[in-house]
């Protein structure tokens, strides 16, 4: 009995998962992909290796921002709107958009490894 009722949820939830998967909408950018309307944020919504790039950078951004001290917070924040600056002359281009990715994860991830994982809050 319970085996029948198991095997009927286990399908709903696969199914439920592979249309969020399968659904562009349901891509997770660190931004609102339906309101997306830049060539750059758009390719980024639509290019599912973009999108893993952006939420693992705003994944680091966030953490920065969390571990740096008040005073070093606004040049981070400074940083990121340049950066974001420069992302958007990339426009639809893919493999310049994965680049700028590339760099600025670097970069968020040595300000990790310089500063909290060397001093640590721990």
């Amino acid at each position: 009995m319970v085996v029948r009722l198991i095997k009927p949820a286990v399908f709903a939830v696969l199914a439920g998962f592979s249309v969020l998967w399968l659904s562009p909408a349901s891509l997770a950018a660190s931004f609102d992909c339906d309101r997306a309307k830049a060539p750059d944020e758009k390719t980024i919504c639509a290019t599912r290796s973009l999108n893993d790039q952006d939420v693992t950078m705003a994944l680091l951004y966030d953490l920065n921002r969390h571990f740096m001290a008040m005073g070093g917070r606004g040049s981070l924040m400074d940083d990121q709107a340049a950066w974001l600056k420069q992302r958007h002359t990339c426009g639809a281009q893919v493999s310049c958009l994965s680049k700028a990715y590339t760099q600025r994860i670097a970069m968020l991830r040595s300000f990790i490894d310089e500063r909290v994982m060397t001093k640590g809050p721990f």
